[in-house]
């Protein structure tokens, strides 16, 4: 039977040579962080293989050099190195980012963290230093900015075609169908009584499609999401639209902040697409639309008591409607999702991120 030491037996194992000579292999041993020590002067007094990685000099190169080198010109000449230290001592830790030199003369970008160390007498004995290369989480976060600004960029793009299109049929369109109303209006004054039947038949085709067109219109360019935020703009929607179509609606909304125009655009244009396809398809009586933050992000549900359907591939993959909802939702960097099955309805599930709006990366130093 074996018995564990009590703790302060165990202590005092733990700090003897072997604890030392343990801690200074695990230091020495790690390869993604660049570990060693400055002299109070800022010359390197020890160097660990993650900092040979990560830097490119061997210990033999680089002990005895002033910590400065790993520093670009302009951040030398500004007098970057000592000031770090000076903070440093005063308190206690500096902690920055910025770019750094390897031994080849090419540049990374760096975490650093930079620690005051003291004797037991309060004297400044040194520095420890850590440092991580964090170029591929920079590269990384380049190109999901890049991607974002394109992502808004077509959004923009988009709507701004969408507005154009619904001028054009509204000033171009509707005007020439209401004209041809009108006059068919005045030549049913006109026309023998036998004809005035083919003439009613055809004004009634005009109206209709003048109410197909200006409908057109506003699906194109609804009012009030660009002014009013995206939860009035979807409530909006709702008793504007679903309640002219004689659906019970239910609208529920949790969300933590509005999110930017084009996430709102986003998540609305996938919405009002769901929402026709109720119309269409599922012989509903009531439509729930559940919005709310999650996962850094904004989970949206459109969920419908109609008659459901099987969902085979050919309906996923082919259905003009479905296809633009889950390309919309994909592009912004989420996903898509039907459930659907007879009798039981169907749920249009999806998810977008919702980014806080963030100036560009820049290269300058904290």
């Amino acid at each position: 039977m074996t018995h564990e030491p009590p703790p302060q037996e165990y202590a005092r194992k733990q700090t003897g040579p072997l604890s030392e000579a343990a801690f200074t292999l695990l230091v020495q041993g790690v390869l993604d962080y660049g570990i060693f020590m400055l002299d109070p002067q800022g010359y390197v007094i020890s160097w660990n293989a993650g900092a040979e990685r990560i830097k490119g000099y061997s210990a033999a190169e680089i002990l005895g050099r002033h910590f400065s080198v790993f520093y670009p010109t302009e951040d030398k000449e500004a007098g970057k190195p000592q000031w770090e230290l000076e903070t440093a001592v005063a308190d206690g830790r500096l902690e920055d980012e910025g770019w750094r030199l390897r031994a080849d003369g090419s540049r990374f970008w760096a975490n650093v963290v930079i620690t005051a160390l003291w004797g037991e007498q309060g004297e400044l004995r040194g520095f420890g230093k850590v440092t991580r290369d964090m170029s591929e989480r920079r590269a990384a976060q380049h190109a999901l900015s890049e991607r974002r600004r394109l992502f808004d960029h077509l959004v923009q793009a988009q709507e701004t075609e969408r507005r154009r299109i619904a001028w054009d049929v509204h000033d171009d369109s509707i005007q020439a169908m209401v004209a041809v109303g009108m006059r068919l209006e005045l030549l049913a004054e006109r026309v023998p009584e036998s004809c005035a039947a083919e003439l009613e038949r055809l004004e009634a085709s005009v109206r209709g499609a003048i109410n197909r067109l200006r409908n057109l219109t506003f699906r194109l360019n609804p009012p009030g999401i660009d002014r009013h935020g995206l939860i009035e703009g979807l409530s909006n929607h709702l008793d504007d639209v679903v309640g002219a179509w004689g659906l019970t609606r239910s609208f529920e909304h949790r969300l933590d902040r509005e999110p930017t125009p084009e996430t709102a655009i986003t998540v609305f244009r996938i919405v009002q697409e769901a929402l026709l396809n109720v119309r269409k398809h599922a012989h509903a009586t009531a439509v729930t639309l559940r919005v709310e933050s999650a996962d850094g992000g904004i989970l949206t549900r459109v969920i419908d008591d109609g008659t459901g359907a099987p969902m085979s591939r050919d309906v996923v993959h082919e259905h003009f409607g479905i296809i633009e909802m889950r390309e919309r939702a994909e592009t912004a960097g989420g996903w898509w999702s039907m459930r659907s099955e007879p009798g039981t309805g169907t749920t249009v599930e999806f998810w977008v991120p919702s980014p806080e709006p963030t100036p560009p990366l820049t290269d300058d130093l904290p």
